[in-house]
């Protein structure tokens, strides 16, 4: 066993918070602040473990997040294994390509997790997108709670590689939000970041990880499924679309929603996302 002192840390805390001891632990690489392992217990379970060094509330609220989307399908998340301020466990689940009837099952989960609502836009609780914060201050207004909590955040954040002329495309999209966001729809129980890579396929169906699950607009999950080109994306759409029938002008309203996670990735990663960032918002403006 190595005598890494932060790997013997990461080992002691996974025992102290399974209950159970760690017989192999592989390391998976890491992401923004965060490192992944796959864990190998002495009882035989696998399990799926993020942790960090520092002390973060990211993982509690993932957490909860998961618990939350939870309470509508049990199913279409893991279970949370354990969580601390410094790790995250989840059951390890083997990846597999989905199959045409995997992707129409997933369809029709997402709408039923859709439609199991939300009290308000927003949520009880922060959030976090990647390592950053979210503003969930809970709102009545969608097409207003979306342009104060979710773009006019991270249009400051973005503003130094969008320069003054991409700034003030943005903001015409946050002054035309109520004619630009479609006819209301109440606040839906969503995943809040669901590109292709927060969706696991295992055991014949999808299931979210990583989410920034918040009270939302449903076409938000639809659009980002879109952004990065979910596998069989056309059949998860048709089979939600079925059980859940989308209002016109739904796909034309898709940069609108997709303006958000752009601008993230702009904050994030830089002016290599600013040409797909504008791009959403000239699109937004002119559906």
């Amino acid at each position: 066993m190595s005598a890494d002192p932060r790997r013997l840390n990461r080992l002691n805390r996974l025992n102290r918070l399974l209950g159970a001891e760690v017989d192999r632990i592989v390391d998976l690489g890491g992401g923004h602040e965060w490192t992944l392992h796959r864990a190998t217990l002495t009882d035989g379970r696998e399990v799926f473990v993020k942790a960090t060094e520092r002390r973060s509330p990211v993982f509690e609220v993932e957490a909860a997040g998961l618990r939350w989307l939870g309470e509508a399908d049990d199913g279409i998340v893991p279970p949370v294994l354990a969580v601390d301020d410094r790790t995250l466990v989840l059951p390890w689940l083997d990846g597999e390509a989905p199959g045409p009837s995997a992707a129409e099952r997933f369809g029709r989960e997402l709408a039923a997790l859709h439609a199991a609502g939300a009290p308000s836009y927003g949520a009880d609780r922060p959030g976090f997108i990647a390592r950053l914060p979210l503003d969930n201050t809970p709102g009545d207004s969608w097409p207003q709670w979306y342009a104060e909590r979710r773009i006019e955040p991270f249009l400051r954040l973005a503003a130094g590689d969008l320069a003054p002329s991409g700034v003030r495309l943005v903001e015409q999209v946050m002054g035309r939000i109520a004619e630009l966001a479609g006819p209301a729809e109440p606040p839906s129980r969503i995943h809040g970041d669901l590109w292709s890579g927060n969706v696991l396929w295992s055991g014949g169906r999808g299931v979210l990880i990583d989410p920034a699950a918040h009270g939302g607009h449903r076409e938000t999950d639809l659009a980002m499924l879109a952004l990065f080109g979910a596998p069989r994306l056309d059949r998860i759409i048709a089979a939600y679309h079925e059980a859940a029938p989308l209002p016109d002008g739904w796909r034309e309203r898709a940069p609108l929603h997709q303006l958000h996670p752009l601008l993230v990735h702009v904050a994030l990663f830089g002016a290599s996302y600013t040409s797909a960032a504008l791009s959403a918002a000239r699109a937004a403006l002119t559906r």
